[in-house]
C-alpha cells in the first residue's frame, strides 16, 4: 500500500526565550505511517504532542530531526514555496480556530482554496454554497464575515473549508468539537466520504465514539516524549 504521510524518527525542542534560552525538547523518536483510505487517530493526555506533531506534519513547526512525507514530499527543511504547493493541491487541514481576513465573505472564505487552483469563480461558489447547504449555515450568512459567526458556526466554516478540495491527505484537529448532534453527524459523513475515495486522513480526536466510527487505527504519542523515549 502507498504511504501518503510518513513520519520517521521525528525530533521536536522549543527554545524558551524567556526562560534564559532554555531547551525543552518535546518529541523524539515520533513514527507513524497513513495509506491512502486509512484515518489514524493520534491519543495521549493533554501536553502529550499531539497538536505539536500536526503542525510539523502541516509545516508551521520545523522538526528539529528526523522525515516528514506527505505523497513523497519531504516537509523537513522545505523550502515555504513548496510547503504552500503542497497545502495548495495535496494537503488540506481543519483547524479548531478559524484565521481568516476580516470582512472577506463567509462563501469567499469557503471558496478560496478553489480559486487558488483556478477554478471558475462562478464554480468554487457555487461548491462552496452546496458544503455550507449541507453544514447548515444559513444562506443569510453566506455575504457576511465569519468572524461575527458562534465558535460553532465558525467551526462548521473550518470543516467546509477544509473538505471543498478533495486532497489526498487530510489533517483534522477536533473536527466534531462544538458541534451539535446533527452537524456532528455531517461532518462524520464527510470523514467517510474522503475515506471512500481515497484520502489518507490523521486526526486528533476527543470524541471518543467520533474516533471509534471513523479512524482504523490509534497511535499514542505519548511514546514519542523524550521521558518514555530514554
Amino acid at each position: 500500500m502507498t504511504t501518503m504521510i510518513q513520519v520517521e524518527n521525528v525530533a521536536k525542542t522549543f527554545t524558551l526565550h524567556n526562560q534564559g534560552g532554555t531547551r525543552l525538547s518535546v518529541m523524539a523518536g515520533a513514527a507513524l505511517h497513513v495509506g491512502p483510505g486509512e484515518c489514524v487517530a493520534l491519543t495521549g493526555a493533554s501536553g502529550a504532542g499531539k497538536s505539536t506533531l500536526m503542525r510539523m506534519i502541516w509545516g508551521n513547526y520545523l522538526a528539529e530531526a528526523g522525515s516528514i512525507r506527505i505523497a513523497g514530499v519531504e516537509v523537513v527543511g522545505a523550502d515555504p514555496r513548496a510547503i504552500l504547493a503542497l497545502r495548495r493541491g495535496t494537503l488540506g487541514h481543519v483547524s479548531q480556530f478559524l484565521r481568516v481576513v476580516p470582512r472577506v465573505p463567509t462563501v469567499d472564505v469557503v471558496a478560496e482554496p478553489l480559486l487558488s487552483l483556478g477554478l471558475p469563480t462562478e464554480t468554487a461558489r457555487a461548491t462552496a454554497q452546496a458544503l455550507l447547504r449541507r453544514l447548515n449555515i444559513p444562506s443569510r450568512l453566506w455575504s457576511l464575515s465569519p468572524t461575527t459567526f458562534s465558535g460553532g458556526e465558525q467551526q462548521r466554516v473550518n470543516i467546509a473549508r477544509g473538505f471543498i478540495h478533495p486532497w489526498p491527505v487530510l489533517l483534522l484537529d477536533e473536527p466534531t468539537a462544538s458541534l451539535d448532534a446533527g452537524n456532528r453527524e455531517v461532518v462524520l459523513q464527510l470523514i467517510e466520504e474522503a475515506k471512500a475515495r481515497g484520502a489518507a486522513i490523521l486526526g486528533i480526536f476527543h470524541d471518543e465514539a467520533a474516533r471509534a466510527r471513523v479512524c482504523d487505527r490509534v497511535v499514542d504519542v505519548t511514546g514519542f516524549t523524550p521521558a518514555r523515549v530514554a
